[in-house]
């Protein structure tokens, strides 16, 4: 495994249990990080030298802040309507998006498919790499030091504290993001959704169901 530019190694971890819920990490009042140090100077660099203006960063960066899991539960929900684009979905992520007039940015993102043998979870061991184009902003608790050692470590137990209990025969992957390689997880569509539209199958489908964490409300429920 090669190591990528902010320094941890992109990987894939077949484990098992043995630990608390994430709390919620100290976010405030702390220190700025190296990255956020060097996102701010590059920004004041490139208005500086009239690259980009203040303006258009300005909007890139609402238009960030706009972005909801919504989209990814709008893949979600064609991949389970359609095996030829869960197909595509899965080969390659960037290009079956925009059969939904959808642009998930340069950043390679894998669709890893939950089957009935195999649960997959997302974590970012570093720091908090993220498919922030289709899932929006992270969760505090996706950030969190907890989060991002106990998913390794641990991932059974972390699963059954976000109410996620798995029979002991469904193996759990664990993904580790990086800057070059982001996942996203294409949960098991519910038993007893035939008879519904991909708009309400797409109801179904939360942030935490393509992290990993959950699992899709039932059809029942919607």
């Amino acid at each position: 495994m090669s190591d990528h530019h902010h320094g941890h190694s992109h990987g894939v971890y077949d484990v098992d249990p043995l630990h608390h819920h994430p709390p919620q990490p100290d976010l405030e009042d702390t220190p700025l990080t190296h990255h956020q140090i060097m996102q701010m100077a590059v920004a004041e660099l490139l208005i500086e030298k009239e690259i980009i203006s203040a303006e258009e960063l300005r909007k890139e960066i609402d238009f960030m802040d706009s972005i909801t899991p919504v989209r990814g539960s709008k893949l979600v929900a064609r991949a389970w309507t359609d095996n030829g684009f869960k197909d595509r979905l899965i080969a390659d992520s960037k290009a079956a998006a925009t059969e939904l007039d959808m642009d998930i940015g340069p950043i390679p993102i894998l669709v890893m498919e939950n089957t009935p043998q195999v649960h997959n979870l997302i974590v970012c061991t570093l720091c908090s790499c993220y498919p922030r184009m289709l899932l929006g902003i992270p969760p505090d608790w996706y950030k969190s030091r907890s989060y991002r050692r106990r998913a390794i470590s641990e991932p059974r137990k972390v699963l059954s504290e976000f109410g996620t209990d798995l029979s002991n025969d469904v193996q759990i992957k664990v993904h580790d993001s990086t800057a070059d390689m982001r996942y996203m997880v294409l949960p098991m569509r519910p038993e007893g959704s035939d008879d519904m539209s991909e708009e309400d199958l797409a109801g179904l489908v939360t942030r935490d169901c393509m992290i990993g964490v959950a699992l899709p409300g039932s059809a029942s429920a919607s």
